[in-house]
């Protein structure tokens, strides 16, 4: 992907959106699968992994990626802000449901995978430990756990949060196919179907024909051994490779 510096991006008109540079971070992955599904052209903007960003904090008030701004509002950053303007911008291609029942669940499912204590962060902060054993960790492997609320307990309890969240979506998908749906809500795609298809890469990346991501963090996410890649039952990657099938594009370019 062809990335534009910040001090390009800040003048020019139209959807900007931030993303780390070179490496398929599932934050950004779900960002842009949700532009792409939704047909919203955007120029991607460079952020570096673990770095400060100053002229990034100093454009959009914070120095982490994804970050989306249109060309007639505020930027956004937090993965539900920048859903509701992807549903905005995009309203022809909704993945939030109409109808209030099924609504909530899509957001509380989004939420499950992709917001604060769910999938994602579980995943991250087990991530994150190893280097944390350190006396002195690298300064990237800090910064990022100054800013995601890691410490030794949190990630120790970390793999057994994961476990429980893995269950229950294992579990949401067989209320699901019961029901005659191939979906997590409804009976078509939703946020839910995108979180979930790019974030089970944090456990079992998708193989590098189709994701050529840099074979250091390829053994990063893979690791944990048995224990973890068992957490994502036959049916959650099942599901996994029917979005990608059907619906999001490969191969991922970062």
């Amino acid at each position: 992907m062809d990335y534009l510096s910040v001090s390009d991006a800040k003048s020019l008109p139209g959807l900007r959106l931030v993303l780390t540079a070179g490496v398929p971070g599932p934050w950004g992955e779900a960002a842009k699968a949700i532009l792409n599904f939704k047909g919203l052209d955007f120029l991607p903007v460079r952020q570096v992994a673990g770095q400060a960003n100053e002229e990034l904090r100093e454009w959009t008030g914070q120095d982490s990626a994804p970050v989306a701004v249109p060309g007639d509002g505020p930027p956004v950053s937090h993965w539900l802000d920048l859903l509701h303007l992807a549903e905005r911008l995009a309203p022809q291609a909704p993945l939030l449901p109409a109808g209030l029942d099924l609504r909530q669940q899509a957001i509380g499912l989004s939420a499950l995978i992709a917001g604060v204590d769910g999938f994602g962060w579980q995943r991250r902060l087990m991530l994150l430990h190893p280097g944390m054993q350190s006396d002195d960790p690298p300064a990237a492997v800090a910064r990022m756990a100054a800013k995601y609320g890691y410490s030794a307990a949190a990630a120790v309890a970390a793999p057994a949060q994961l476990a429980r969240i893995c269950d229950y979506l294992d579990r949401q998908l067989e209320v699901r196919q019961a029901a005659g749906s191939q979906y997590f809500v409804g009976d078509s795609l939703t946020a839910v179907d995108i979180y979930w298809a790019n974030f089970a890469g944090m456990v079992d990346p998708l193989p590098h024909e189709v994701n050529p991501m840099p074979e250091s963090m390829r053994a990063v996410y893979a690791s944990g051994g048995d224990s973890v890649r068992g957490l994502l039952t036959p049916r959650l990657l099942a599901h996994r490779e029917r979005m990608y099938e059907r619906h999001l594009r490969l191969p991922l370019d970062f």
